[in-house]
């Protein structure tokens, strides 16, 4: 075999190989259990430890402008769950245009909405390159009831008063039209680390909509097209996983959720900050949440052994 023949073979299966590492898991078929549900103990004392290590983190975490939710998805027979503030409603600027994803769905999905190439295009703009215009028309196709009706779906929960509230979509990404504040703090474009988790949980394991229409979102969600906060430094560090997300920054607010999907890592992370350093705090939370994982995972393998 020639060289090149041998180095293309190689490549080949190196490719094939972390395609396969990287596959999503099947989607149970049993009902899966609320995210809260699957608190564990362990790894919130660990997120804890961590995060208020930190003199600035903990300071934001005591005066609840900041806001961590973490999700290790490494065994998902045993999939744990932990949050700091993670019940706090606050303003996400952005991020929330997954939710607008999650209605246009939920409206194709039930004949409600064409899914157009325009559709497509927009909703792709949308969370790729979160582009104002394309969320808007997005928001006008298909409407704030419709928005807060599947956010509050007894199947998924995503918006709940008795859980401090969560996603809410209720102002275009524009100067004009109406606004539609959600209940507890009046708030436009809201989010709780709980609840954009649960999101993500729920949309990895096909719980929102359909298995079919889950996929379709997390196509959509996935190589965001803006590498800051989590994502700057996932490049990094972990170049071979495959990313899903979505971001918001607005003024001092900043907020990042992802979905990090590789041969070495299957989590969770979503952070919620009101500070004009949100920016680079995001930046910085990635190492220490891997890090929480890490020792988590240890601590599980001795709870076995012994």
């Amino acid at each position: 075999m020639s060289k090149l023949k041998l180095l293309i073979a190689t490549v080949f299966l190196i490719t094939a190989n972390l395609c396969a590492q990287q596959t999503l898991p099947a989607v149970p078929d049993d009902p899966i259990l609320p995210i809260a549900e699957l608190q564990d103990a362990t790894l919130q004392q660990l997120l804890s430890n961590e995060i208020l290590k930190n003199p600035i983190w903990k300071q934001l975490i005591k005066s609840k402008q900041m806001s961590v939710g973490l999700v290790d998805l490494s065994d998902l027979n045993n999939i744990k769950y932990a949050g700091l503030n993670d019940r706090e409603l606050m303003y996400a600027a952005s991020l929330p245009k997954i939710a607008i994803l999650l209605a246009a769905m939920d409206a194709i999905d039930k004949g409600e909405l064409i899914e157009t190439k325009e559709v497509k295009k927009d909703m792709r703009l949308m969370i790729s390159k979160s582009n104002n215009q394309a969320s808007t028309r997005m928001i006008d196709r298909v409407g704030y009831e419709k928005i807060e009706a599947v956010l509050r779906a007894p199947e998924t929960m995503l918006y709940d008063e008795e859980a401090g509230g969560g996603l809410w979509v209720g102002k275009r990404y524009a100067s004009g039209g109406r606004r539609y504040p959600e209940p507890l703090k009046g708030l436009s474009h809201a989010a709780t680390t709980l609840q954009v988790c649960s999101f993500y949980y729920q949309l990895v394991l096909g719980n929102l909509v359909s298995t079919e229409r889950s996929k379709e979102m997390l196509d959509i969600m996935k190589d965001p097209a803006l590498h800051h906060k989590f994502v700057n430094t996932l490049d990094k560090v972990a170049p071979n996983a495959t990313i899903y997300r979505k971001s918001g920054s607005w003024r001092n607010y900043h907020s990042d959720s992802a979905l990090v999907w590789g041969p070495k890592r299957k989590y969770i992370i979503v952070a919620l900050i009101d500070n004009n350093l949100g920016e680079q705090i995001i930046r910085d939370l990635v190492l220490p949440l891997e890090s929480v994982l890490k020792k988590s995972k240890s601590a599980s393998k001795k709870k076995k052994k012994g």
